[in-house]
């Protein structure tokens, strides 16, 4: 198994992308790139500790590689807008790729430099890649949150159109549900 730590976002939302995708066997909501050791929600949250909400994904490279993990973060959110995601402000919801070691740093760069070329957004990408140091997961009430929660107004209103969007784009790398 293998990690990849992404800020892309609510973490809300993105667990409930990343975790329905073939090899993923594991999404960890919490927090990377900060300077305060054990943040909370509400100390993230208020954008005074330089953390980003990430999910760290525990994965199968012989069943999805770390290329297909980028392409869909790359696609699932907003790559150029700094410091935010929707209606969601402030510098813990980067766009951010926490490497874990030099050949996760150059394939995140070769892809952000890649789709920069090639103008497959509408304005520069401004998603940091910087070098894994810490995780701090949330709260077990921020972990599985969609699926426990899927009634819940943001819920129904942000993440389930979100999760049905990546549905229709990454149907062949979806988990087989019964």
């Amino acid at each position: 198994m293998e990690l990849a730590t992404f800020g892309n976002g609510c973490f809300w939302c993105t667990e409930a992308i990343f975790q329905n995708l073939k090899g993923v066997e594991q999404v960890v909501s919490g927090y990377s790139g900060g300077h305060v050791d054990e943040p909370t929600y509400n100390q993230v949250c208020s954008g005074t500790t330089g953390h980003a909400e990430v999910i760290q994904i525990t994965y199968d490279p012989d069943v999805i590689t770390y290329d297909e993990l980028l392409e869909v973060f790359w696609k699932t959110h907003d790559p150029t807008t700094l410091n935010r995601q929707g209606n969601d402000v402030g510098t813990q919801y980067r766009s951010a790729v926490f490497f874990h070691n030099e050949e996760q740093k150059e394939k995140a760069d070769k892809y952000k430099q890649a789709l920069d070329e090639a103008g497959a957004f509408n304005a520069p990408i401004v998603t940091e890649i910087t070098a894994f140091d810490k995780f701090y997961p949330a709260a077990d009430i921020h972990q599985n949150y969609y699926n426990l929660n899927g009634g819940q107004p943001y819920c129904h209103y942000v993440i389930k159109p979100k999760v049905e969007k990546f549905a229709q784009v990454f149907e062949d790398k979806l988990k087989v549900t019964s």
